[in-house]
């Protein structure tokens, strides 16, 4: 590092760029997580600049003369901004970059930035660079004592011309429709988006004339920020309304846009700003490690989904969690509501395990047999759905997106930890909600299922199945002589994507006002009446969402196994409440003349199915939903404790409520005695008689 900063005290300026790639790389630590390597780099840096003048000297020369001989607009208005693109068009350009990367040029700033911090992994040590290792370093660098006055007005310029950019920019998407859909208000000349283009464009002009004067402006920025703050109130207000309006990848990105806009803007005018602010340091050094952060990571295909579905994701697990809340059950008497809805369900279930083999059993071509399954499924379960009965497994889904929304509610309100008793507790009620479900789905979908296999036995003189259809049953219940247990996971994967579904719906319900248009069709209010097709309206609202979510999974459980064996890999499903259903027709194919063995065997691989369908379902759909918060697994570890400790305490609230006691009955007041009765009148007569 020394002999660097040796070179650049006699190298001409024209070397600049070389020289300042060599002083990072050595900077540079070997591990980029080693951040007491990176840290001790700064420090020594900050230390030379402070003991050697002719350094600190040589190290602006260069650095001034690297930024007023660049185009440095594009740098500050491009970089870690999403362009006024759609989404898929910017995947296909990142795409196209990684494939095939663009020219460098050596006269723009960007280029010359992204080779200076060329390894991708560069950010990662300049984040873990304290403040004040960065103070230090900035104090050392004497920018005061800097006298080259035409470089650092050639630099102010651009940076001017790139407030100005970024100023119109932000005019322009706070004025786009889908934003105005959402208030109205943001188009007229009160919108902070327009007023704070005026005053931006007054302030630049300003500036120039004051520079041309030699002098420096008497105006701040304080009013632009004001402005920007007043936009930054909008993008909140915004947000919060999607809950209602509902939201979409393209409204998402343009708020994503508006608020890096308003972040850069609010950096480069506090940094040309010349009154003192002891938030400049701060807002330079975010700046910078920003920069570093989109140039290292520009080429990345997942931050693209991350920067435009943030918003979206958390919409659809929000809707996911209200819904989620009807599947959690609080008292016993809602505890046995679920075991009644659960068990309803679990009685169409037979007859749908039914109608599935009997369709295999027909051998009819295989694409209209993958169709007809899928049918059979999502009909079915649109069915149960539409009777308000419920489907165990469907609940994970929607239950991990309410445990991440108590989660994220617990760290909004300033806490360093979430409640754990409250969040233990939801979790408690979630686990013995879930256990009463497929209590019910089980306990009525295996002698439902029997009592058809005896029906259509004693009526058509045979069993639904014969024995060789009965061994591949149940072999596929089997955890060890199959991949039951891989099939499972791919079911509770279908789980996981039914849920994202239903709250995608519900979503898209909202957003496009579904509802209201069904309900102002000319054809359907004079075919049915006004009354009815504002009924039919209110029914799609509250149901699209999980009409979809349920004919969508039904489809993918369907033909999961027939893609499977078109591409001739061992995918297919396991379901647990179908699986019960099966062992029923089995044992009644066999006359009930199974070995205990693999009777055991079975029931044991419905178990196992049943837990891998929850587990899987459930860790995605709150993975999920934790991201959507910009939450990571480290909120929920603290919970595994305070659930272990409930566990051994009271095992039993895990599958069973309390009673709730009944509140104490007031005591009734005892009637006095006929005697004592009698002689409160003859003393009221006797008064009487005195008065």
């Amino acid at each position: 590092m020394e002999a660097t900063l040796r070179s650049m005290v006699s190298a001409p300026t024209d070397r600049a760029f070389d020289l300042f790639r060599e002083l990072v790389d050595t900077m540079r630590p070997r591990d980029h997580a080693d951040a007491v390597a990176a840290n001790n780099a700064v420090q020594a840096l900050a230390y030379l600049l402070e003991q050697y003048p002719d350094f600190r000297a040589a190290l602006r020369r260069h650095l001034l003369h690297l930024l007023s001989t660049r185009k440095q607009v594009q740098l500050y208005t491009d970089t870690g901004i999403l362009s006024n693109e759609t989404f898929y068009t910017a995947l296909t350009r990142r795409i196209g970059y990684r494939v095939l990367p663009p020219v460098f040029n050596r006269y723009s700033l960007k280029d010359v930035f992204g080779a200076l911090f060329h390894k991708k992994t560069d950010y990662v040590w300049l984040e873990s660079i304290s403040r004040d290792a960065w103070l230090a370093l900035g104090r050392a660098m004497h920018f005061h004592d800097e006298t080259d006055q035409g470089s650092i007005n050639k630099t102010r310029i651009q940076v001017l011309e790139a407030i100005q950019v970024l100023s119109c920019r932000l005019s322009a998407i706070g004025l786009e429709p889908d934003l105005v859909r959402n208030n109205p208000d943001i188009e007229r000349f009160e919108s902070p988006f327009v007023r704070q283009n005026v005053e931006t464009l007054a302030y630049i002009e300003h500036y120039r004339r004051t520079m041309i004067d030699e002098a420096l402006p008497d105006e701040d920025v304080r009013p632009i920020l004001v402005l920007l703050d007043q936009c930054e109130e909008w993008l909140t207000r915004a947000k919060k309304s999607a809950a209602k309006n509902g939201i979409s990848v393209g409204l998402t990105y343009h708020l994503v846009r508006i608020y890096q806009h308003i972040e850069r803007m609010r950096m480069l005018l506090m940094l040309i700003d010349p009154v003192p602010n002891p938030e400049k340091a701060e807002l330079v050094i975010d700046g910078l490690v920003a920069l570093v952060r989109a140039e290292n990571r520009k080429y990345r295909i997942r931050d693209v989904f991350a920067e435009n579905t943030s918003l979206l994701a958390l919409q659809v697990t929000e809707h996911a969690s209200h819904t989620g809340e009807h599947y959690i059950a609080e008292t016993r008497s809602e505890w046995l509501g679920m075991f009644r809805s659960a068990a309803g369900a679990g009685v169409i279930v037979g007859f749908m395990a039914l109608l599935k083999l009997l369709t295999a059993k027909a051998h009819i071509p295989l694409l209209l047999e993958a169709i007809l399954f899928g049918l059979n499924y999502a009909l079915g379960f649109m069915l149960i759905h539409m009777l308000h009965f419920t489907i165990a497994t469907k609940q994970p889904a929607m239950t991990a997106a309410k445990i991440a929304a108590t989660i994220h509610a617990g760290s909004k309100r300033g806490k360093q930890r979430v409640d754990l008793d409250e969040l233990a507790g939801l979790i408690v009620k979630v686990v013995r909600t879930q256990f009463i479900a497929i209590v019910g789905n089980v306990a009525l979908a295996m002698p439902v299922a029997l009592l058809i296999a005896m029906s259509w036995n004693w009526y058509f003189g045979v069993p639904p199945v014969d024995t060789a259809k009965a061994d591949h049953l149940l072999h596929d219940l089997s955890p060890i002589a199959s991949l039951a247990l891989f099939h499972a996971a791919i079911a509770g994967c279908c789980l996981f994507l039914a849920g994202l579904i239903s709250g995608y719906y519900d979503n898209k319900a909202i957003y496009n006002r579904i509802p209201d248009r069904i309900a102002a069709l000319p054809w359907l209010n004079w075919l049915a009446g006004e009354s009815r097709a504002r009924r039919l309206a209110k029914y799609i609202e509250n149901n699209l969402g999980a009409l979809a979510g349920n004919f969508y999974f039904g489809m993918m459980l369907g033909m999961i196994g027939t893609v499977g064996f078109l591409l001739g890999l061992p995918i297919d499903i396991r379901h647990i409440t179908f699986s019960s259903a099966y062992l029923s027709f089995a044992a009644v194919a066999y006359n009930f003349q199974l070995d205990w063995h693999v009777v055991a065997m079975s029931v044991l691989g419905i178990a196992l199915i049943g837990m891998t369908n929850l587990a899987v379902s459930f860790g995605l759909a709150l993975w999920v939903a934790l991201r959507s918060r910009k939450l990571t697994f480290q909120a929920t570890k603290p919970l595994l404790g305070e659930l272990a400790r409930r566990f051994v305490r009271k095992p039993g609230e895990f599958f069973f409520p309390a009673r709730v006691p009944r509140p104490a009955m007031p005591e009734p007041q005892l009637a006095l005695p006929d005697h004592q009765e009698t002689v409160r009148e003859w003393v009221r007569l006797r008064r009487q008689r005195a008065g």
